[in-house]
């Protein structure tokens, strides 16, 4: 069984393309207009072992913030769709990802009940343009559409570069855990049978 899926969506704020292979080797295309938001999208791709090609056109003249959410819903969708019925899979990923003074941890619960918890030190730098509060943005956008429960804490780390580079590494080793599947598993990992 293929776990392929492409998405398109688009809207008079963004045009987004997206195919995602769960079962890839880490190859990835970006291309969203966001140079270090590419470079996030590469390392999740890279650290999750998923194949995933993005192409994203948005108003970036008015902001980054519509395009990073809306390959946040996209993205969100490919998994969702590529994912089907979640049967066999381990449901559950936890990683702990350290960069440089930064430590994170990420867990999900791929449930179909999205939530989303995001915490960062208050005194952290906001890392640029692209700040935590975007990357925010797209982890909620992510986790709405994906279906996941998604939580990650940023232990400690002054640095916002590094904070958000810690947690899309976590995210992608997160889920790397929680899509692969495990022979012990009948059906759905549920005890009412349905996820």
């Amino acid at each position: 069984m293929k776990r392929i899926s492409e998405v398109d969506r688009k809207t008079k704020e963004t045009e987004i393309y997206a195919k995602l292979n769960l079962d890839g080797s880490g190859k990835s295309e970006i291309s969203t207009g966001i140079p270090f938001f590419d470079h996030m999208l590469t390392l999740f791709s890279v650290h999750g072992f998923f194949d995933l090609k993005i192409d994203a056109k948005g108003d970036l003249d008015v902001d980054f913030h519509h395009t990073v959410e809306d390959v946040g819903i996209v993205l969100g969708d490919a998994f969702d769709k590529a994912l089907g019925d979640r049967k066999g899979i381990n449901r559950y990923g936890h990683a702990v990802t350290p960069m440089d003074e930064t430590l994170t941890e990420v867990t999900v619960d791929l449930s179909n009940r999205p939530f989303l918890v995001y915490n960062y030190p208050d005194h952290a730098d906001q890392g640029g343009d692209f700040n935590i509060q975007l990357a925010g943005e797209f982890f909620r956008s992510l986790s709405n559409r994906a279906g996941m429960n998604l939580h990650i804490n940023v232990k400690y780390g002054g640095n916002g570069h590094h904070i958000i580079e810690s947690v899309f590494k976590a995210l992608g080793r997160t889920l790397d855990q929680a899509v692969s599947f495990d022979a012990r598993i009948v059906g759905v990992r549920s005890s009412k049978g349905y996820i």
